[in-house]
């Protein structure tokens, strides 16, 4: 598939909307933001992060340092808010069968782009319980890296998957050390996306507890039910 494909998002969304985001990030909500130097300045990368909230979205597009392209859930696009994201170069996922998003997202990263996912796949405690191989997919065949991201704060036990937090709430976004991606002689592409994804797991997992702890904003105790 050619970078310039039928389903890559152009460039020119992400350079408005990510000052959309840091307006959210540092004056409807009070953001700091760290290890932003982890991120590469160049190039082509995956960003993981873990994911509570609704607002983990526009929060993490506006905190990079770079514009990006974020795969949101396909029910977000319609109405407004769909012209909005898909504005803003934003990437829809179909849930029940995610490869035109993958394939959205690995064009983009052959461009020298920056991609966005949740790999849990969905909002919840933000614990990092599981894994879904996409993002490891996307590192593999895109020849990127994959910068661990935890954001924290922007729900807390007791509130709705769908809460928006209060004005100046304080979140922080904290990238962490980069994972490459797994491959080499003998190893085959399904081996490198297994050892990927396994390898961005443990180290995401690691990042977000460790990010809570060293930050003082524990994770929700509750999940989705």
């Amino acid at each position: 598939m050619s970078p310039a494909g039928p389903h890559a998002p152009g460039p020119a969304g992400p350079v408005w909307s990510r000052q959309v985001g840091r307006f959210l990030a540092h004056v409807v909500w009070s953001t700091r933001v760290v290890g932003v130097e982890n991120l590469p300045s160049t190039g082509p990368v995956v960003v993981a992060a873990n994911h509570v909230s609704i607002v983990d979205g526009p929060l993490l597009h506006g905190a990079l340092p770079r514009g990006s392209h974020i795969l949101v859930k396909q029910e977000m696009f319609h109405g407004p808010i769909g012209l909005i994201l898909r504005g803003a170069g934003q990437i829809p996922v179909d849930r029940s069968s995610g490869r035109s998003a993958l394939e959205a997202g690995l064009a983009v990263l052959r461009r020298g782009g920056v991609v966005g996912i949740f790999p849990e796949g969905n909002r919840g405690r933000g614990d990092v319980a599981g894994v879904r191989a996409g993002v490891a997919w996307l590192a593999v065949n895109g020849g990127a890296p994959v910068v661990p991201v935890a954001i924290l704060g922007t729900r807390r036990t007791g509130e709705s998957l769908g809460h928006v937090p209060a004005l100046r709430r304080r979140f922080v976004v904290e990238l962490g050390a980069p994972v490459e991606p797994a491959g080499g002689e003998g190893m085959s592409r399904r081996e490198a996306v297994a050892a990927t994804a396994d390898a961005v797991a443990a180290r995401l997992a690691e990042h977000v507890q460790g990010a809570s702890e060293r930050h003082g904003l524990p994770l929700p105790a509750d999940g989705p039910d």
